[in-house]
């Protein structure tokens, strides 16, 4: 009698026959689905099978988007109506200096309070404060009106920061998931500040003025409820500890600094390559050029989050910034050699991809450094640091683009990027918060 797991030997003629009577799996096309031929989830599913992970995304998903509209439909609506760039780019300058100052605030009562106690609030106020915006403006109030306004929108909570903090509850002590966390994390901000400008601007022109900002106050409001719907992955209260603010921690000023300087990039890449298309008689092919730039480093930030990681994260840190002021001179040659805004485009998708791996690390950082309880603070710091230098460098792109030229305005970025780089390695060096 063969054994059922053991080959069977035996003669015919000439010839040895070898009879095997051990299990086969299954062939053809149920083979497929067999629990033996099923491929391990990739880092990014692994991820979201996380409890309560997909559901606090999908909120957090839905309130980012708006972050990347209400500029833009603020700029459409009030130059619309008013027949003023002027006054709408002035308008959204003073809500971007207030969210500078109240985000900080409003980040530490989420931290000492919960996210559920403070963001609902804080988001009410904001989405009140865009309402209002939209009715001064429909009835023709005062300009001081819109300014007051736009600038109580400035208590929207630091979303990223929250969706972030409640990555490092769920992962804690894992580094390998935390890293693609934040990379995932990353890639949203990249797709939001993507996709947000393009809808923003289709609502406004394709309905009424007011879509994009009406559009955005439900998405916002109803993805901040799902958020803090969820409580079983709200991060726990530590309450009034004995931890230094944040920004005193060691190694984080040295960090602010250096988004003070990426946030320069952020904001003169994107003042002068409106300002290039719009020499070039393509102005509205700006926001798809720009597109180009977010798309190449939310691809670079997905596939960042799957790389092995060699060496410390500050060496890290220092190689992207390095590869992120390299990349950024392809424009320049773009502009300066070719004068062709397809060409511009392709430097820009290249340029993109060091943005991504050079905020995940960067954000990797604040967060080691962030003493406990007070990482949401922490990380808003890190993100009003990008606010302000948003304002610099649109301020600098623009006045180098006007006064000089719109390819000479593409060395800002270049020059921001290579201060990151220069304050990277003097002062980025291997701390313990």
């Amino acid at each position: 009698m063969p054994q059922p797991n053991r080959p069977m030997f035996t003669t015919t003629a000439d010839a040895l026959v070898i009879v095997d009577f051990s299990p086969r799996g299954p062939r053809g096309p149920r083979a497929r689905h067999s629990p033996r031929c099923r491929r391990a989830p990739g880092p990014y599913r692994r991820l979201l099978a996380a409890p309560g992970a997909r559901a606090f995304t999908i909120g957090n998903l839905l309130a980012r988007l708006p972050m990347g509209m209400f500029s833009v439909s603020a700029v459409v609506m009030i130059a619309g109506t008013r027949g003023s760039y002027a006054l709408a780019g002035a308008v959204t300058a003073a809500g971007l200096g207030a969210t500078a100052v109240v985000a900080p605030w409003t980040a530490r009562l989420v931290d000492r309070h919960g996210q559920a106690k403070i963001a609902v609030p804080a988001t009410a106020l904001a989405a009140l404060g865009s309402l209002a915006l939209v009715l001064c403006v429909r009835l023709g109030a005062p300009a001081w009106a819109l300014f007051v306004s736009y600038a109580a929108t400035a208590t929207t909570p630091n979303l990223g920061g929250m969706s972030r903090a409640r990555w490092a509850h769920l992962l804690h002590g894992d580094e390998s998931s935390l890293h693609v966390a934040n990379s995932f994390e990353q890639a949203v901000d990249e797709a939001c500040y993507m996709l947000g400008p393009v809808l923003a601007a289709f609502l406004c022109t394709a309905f009424f003025p007011e879509a994009g900002t009406l559009t955005g106050v439900v998405l916002l409001v109803t993805g901040v409820l799902v958020f803090t719907a969820q409580r079983s992955t709200e991060p726990p209260v530590r309450g009034r500890g004995p931890s230094k603010a944040p920004f005193r921690a060691p190694g984080v000023p040295p960090l602010l600094a250096v988004c003070l300087a990426t946030g320069a990039v952020f904001g003169s890449m994107e003042v002068v390559t409106i300002a290039f298309a719009d020499a070039q008689g393509h102005r509205s092919a700006a926001g798809i050029v720009l597109a180009l730039q977010a798309a190449g480093s939310c691809a670079a930030g997905l596939v960042y989050g799957v790389t092995r990681r060699a060496g410390s994260a500050e060496n890290r840190y220092v190689w992207c910034i390095a590869a992120m002021t390299t990349l950024l001179t392809l424009p320049l040659l773009a502009a300066s050699l070719t004068g062709s805004l397809l060409v511009l485009a392709a430097a820009l998708l290249i340029a993109g991809m060091a943005t991504a791996p050079t905020m995940v690390t960067g954000m990797t950082l604040v967060q080691r450094r962030t003493p406990p309880g007070r990482l949401n603070e922490g990380m808003t710091l890190a993100v009003t640091g990008l606010l302000g230098g948003i304002a610099c460098g649109s301020a600098a792109g623009g006045w180098t683009a006007e006064h000089v030229s719109p390819v000479a305005g593409y060395g800002v970025p270049v020059t921001a990027a290579a201060a990151a780089l220069m304050t990277a390695l003097t002062w980025t060096r291997p701390t313990r918060a």
